[in-house]
């Protein structure tokens, strides 16, 4: 399919952003999540390959409750996640997109302008080969679409408490934006 049977709209969107820079959306960050279910040693090789992969330490993450069916614990380790920002995010999700063939589902995106799709095996990245000892991981990645304009939340001083509704990026904007930037076709 294409990106017009989702976005029927596309030339008022790219019209309204040559009009005004302020509107056109950015990569945000990009944030890759590799869950293991537990503080084994398998978490440790997940952190390794999530390194070797964005070229970034991870960080480990907790578990928020116990769930005794699974043998987790709240507060055990169970996940390791990387963060990237800028050029980094960009040449890391230009290999996750090549690994799902530049295809997105149009479920994928939810109505603030967010992007998640997962990959089955780091080995289906390019340039990664298999190794034995570690094993394959599956991961998901998260894409993060905002517009110049969005610090007003995060800032220290003079912060604001929300953004207004014209201001925030809507599902079909992140559509077209992913689509023109990255090449990546909707399903």
């Amino acid at each position: 399919m294409a990106i017009t049977d989702y976005v029927p709209n596309i030339d008022e969107i790219l019209e309204k952003w040559n009009k005004n820079p302020m509107y056109k959306p950015r990569l945000a960050k990009v944030t890759v999540n590799i869950s293991v279910g537990a503080a084994t040693e398998r978490l440790s090789k997940a952190m390794k390959v999530l390194e070797e992969l964005t070229g970034q330490k991870p960080v480990p993450r907790r578990a928020k409750r116990t769930i005794k069916d699974f043998g987790i614990r709240k507060g055990e380790n169970i996940a390791a996640k990387v963060t990237l920002r800028g050029e980094k995010a960009v040449a890391f999700l230009k290999k996750a997109l090549e690994a799902v063939n530049f295809r997105l589902k149009a479920s994928s995106f939810d109505e603030h302008g967010n992007v998640s799709f997962g990959i089955k095996e780091h080995i289906t990245i390019p340039g990664v080969k298999y190794d034995p000892e570690i094993g394959v991981f599956g991961m998901d990645v998260a894409i993060t679409i905002e517009r110049p304009g969005y610090r007003i939340l995060r800032r220290k001083r003079c912060r604001k408490k929300h953004i207004p509704r014209r201001h925030r990026v809507s599902k079909e904007e992140a559509m077209v934006f992913l689509h023109k930037e990255f090449g990546v076709e909707i399903i």
